[in-house]
């Protein structure tokens, strides 16, 4: 990757000229995350001291790894903090809803069993509650990943462990997962931190990061497994934002890329689909195996060929390795052979031909942007850089108005009974935390 031809670079600066110009750049990246996690924290401080869960927000609208054209979903995790699920009975607390996080070899790479434990004491429960646990051949009473389905809301549809709803217009769809947290890093993702790519990336504080945010489990079995519904999958979703947060603009910019060529070429109806999660995968594993003098804007064009190659190469060999517990197979039953065959086809086509691509990519006008920048045409394609960081920053905005009026609502409900005085105090209060957690983000 480091004696790259001159027509390479010269796309490669083209194309992120491009991309600057559809606002992925560094300060509209930021804007994204400053936003984004700034609702976070306000729905955390509204709903988990009376509550007991937290909304956390993740995926591409958090990372800043999207642009207009991509429509990506808005991805919340709302965690359950009655919930203690532990890997030893050293982590079981009184009061709580203990659960025992099982891996074997019966269990799916990524996936683990939740074994009820007793509320008064650190030992296995003997009783099956209701219909929510069952109990297995060796006499566990194990927690069931159906267990959420009742309080699914009318309007929204099933998409594995996700409830997704349809944004009103102007408003993007949102994805719900439902999840219990644990303390501890899962002990199949150990490995992880003591491995050592070409460079040291992922950092050590990055990896202790990974250790003191735990893991996630959500309700959903894999699809190889012959008991799908006792599975529950485990979430590095915080560890994974860390990740993403210490990339730099060439390699955002080469992740949104992989997603737009996803969303143009390899987008079919039906099950069976790369997802951008693997993108994401696949990426972060090209970046923890090439030097970092690679990743520079005029090596872009490159670096895309590189991750795309990669992942022709984990499609063919139908395993693509999770980042941080590489057991699981993020492709394991996920296509039929047809459908294989198919995405085979279209992929090594692409890998092939990746500046053919590029150039017939709609989504926020690329490809025309493109040749534009190229001198392949001469007409003025759609808005400038500054219209689209004005409107994506008025978009913002308005998203943080409405998260303040929905928080605010939410804690004048709760504190109604009291006088005016103090539901005015509370609320004062609620807003120099938003600043105080706003400032220190920035």
């Amino acid at each position: 990757m480091f004696h790259v031809p001159d027509y390479q670079q010269n796309l490669s600066l083209r194309l992120s000229e491009v991309l600057d110009d559809i606002a992925v750049n560094e300060e509209m990246v930021l804007k994204r995350r400053k936003a984004v996690l700034l609702d976070e924290t306000m729905m955390i401080i509204t709903y988990r001291p009376k509550d007991k869960r937290s909304i956390y927000r993740f995926g591409s609208t958090s990372e800043g790894s999207t642009t207009e054209g991509l429509r990506s979903d808005a991805d919340f995790l709302c965690c359950d903090h009655d919930y203690n699920v532990i890997q030893d009975y050293a982590e079981w607390k009184h009061g709580f809803t203990n659960l025992l996080m099982i891996q074997n070899s019966n269990t799916s790479p990524g996936y683990c069993l939740l074994q009820q434990i007793r509320d008064d004491v650190p030992l296995p429960a003997t009783r099956v509650l209701d219909k929510n646990h069952v109990r297995d051949a060796s006499g566990r009473v194990l927690l069931q990943n159906t267990c959420f389905r009742d309080g699914m809301p009318v309007d929204a549809v099933q998409h594995g462990p996700s409830w997704s709803k349809q944004g009103a217009p102007g408003m993007s769809d949102t994805d719900l997962v439902l999840a219990l947290h644990c303390n501890s890093l899962p002990y199949t993702a150990r490995a992880w931190l003591d491995r050592q790519g070409i460079v040291r990336w992922p950092t050590a504080d990055m990896k202790r990061f990974a250790i003191s945010s735990g893991c996630f489990v959500v309700p959903v079995g894999s699809k190889v497994s012959q008991s799908p519904e006792l599975e529950w999958r485990i979430s590095t979703s915080q560890a994974e934002r860390c990740l993403m947060f210490s990339l730099n603009i060439t390699q955002i910019r080469c992740y949104v890329l992989m997603k737009m060529i996803l969303k143009t070429f390899l987008h079919h109806a039906g099950e069976g689909q790369i997802t951008s999660f693997m993108c994401k995968t696949v990426l972060l594993h090209c970046i923890e195996n090439t030097h970092s003098k690679a990743w520079q804007e005029n090596n872009l064009f490159t670096c895309l060929s590189c991750c795309l190659h990669v992942l022709c190469n984990c499609l063919q060999q139908e395993n693509c390795p999770h980042f941080i517990t590489p057991g699981n197979n993020l492709m394991a039953g996920q296509f039929s052979r047809e459908v294989r065959e198919m995405l085979l086809d279209s992929m090594f086509h692409i890998t092939q031909t990746v500046g053919q691509a590029l150039l017939g990519v709609h989504i926020d006008e690329l490809g025309q942007r493109l040749q534009i920048k190229l001198n392949m045409l001469y007409q003025i394609a759609g808005n400038t850089k500054k219209e689209n960081c004005l409107s994506i920053s008025g978009a913002l905005l308005q998203n943080t108005a409405r998260a303040i009026t929905s928080c605010s609502s939410i804690m004048l409900s709760k504190t109604i009974q009291n006088s005016p005085v103090t539901t005015v105090q509370n609320l004062l209060n609620v807003l120099v935390n938003y600043e105080r957690c706003y400032r220190q983000g920035s």
